[in-house]
């Protein structure tokens, strides 16, 4: 009964961690000039266009959680990928 519902639970566990991990490059490539919208948060819903990636409110760009997702995923698939070139030059 416990493992019905697991998958959607270790996907959600999952999408937290890419999101925060998208709003720590975020954070470390922009040197905190951007900011990443908060976690749960309707910032985007009401300030954004729909479908939007970022937005600019009060003069400082802020980045939805979508955008906070691709940014996660994009990161760790460079991470990956130079993992692989530093593995196969040993």
């Amino acid at each position: 009964m416990i493992f019905e519902h697991m998958d959607a639970v270790i996907g959600e566990i999952l999408g937290v961690i890419l999101v925060q991990s998208g709003r720590l490059v975020v954070w470390l490539i922009t040197l905190g000039r951007w900011r990443g919208e908060p976690l749960f948060g309707n910032e985007g819903r009401i300030y954004g266009a729909a479908g939007a990636l970022s937005f600019v409110r009060d003069g400082q760009r802020v980045i939805t959680e979508t955008g906070l997702l691709f940014i996660g995923i994009a990161s760790y698939v460079v991470l990956i990928f130079a993992a692989l070139a530093i593995a196969t030059n040993f």
